[in-house]
């Protein structure tokens, strides 16, 4: 099993910044890929960035240019910096690792943090 705990989230204004972190724990050597997801009121899950074991990265449209994932493997430590942040950036965000769990893939999430933006 993986664990997953969030940190970072808060109030800022339009514009401004905010890093994210989230802590992994347990089977980290089972881990393929870790993202970051968001989720606004009435809206569905979405991904906002992804990166693989090997350092590759993609991003959501909206958020191309603004936000950066980063992980450092010897911390077991994931990222996401977000600069110039928008109001329609507010959301719940969510850490999540994709591992091999006994045979089959499986995801883990962490608790979520909540990132508001004010105009």
């Amino acid at each position: 099993q993986v664990q997953l705990v969030e940190s970072g989230g808060g109030l800022v204004q339009a514009g401004g910044s905010l890093r994210l972190s989230c802590a992994a724990s347990g089977s980290i050597f089972s881990i393929n890929f870790m993202g970051w997801y968001r989720q606004a009121p009435g809206k569905q899950r979405e991904l906002v960035a992804r990166i693989t074991s090997g350092g590759n990265t993609n991003y959501a449209d909206s958020v191309k240019g603004r936000f950066t994932i980063s992980r450092d493997n010897a911390k077991n430590m994931l990222y996401l910096q977000m600069n110039s942040l928008k109001p329609e950036d507010t959301a719940v965000y969510y850490c999540n690792a994709h591992f091999l769990g006994g045979l089959n893939w499986r995801d883990s999430w962490g608790q979520g943090t909540q990132v508001t933006v004010s105009s």
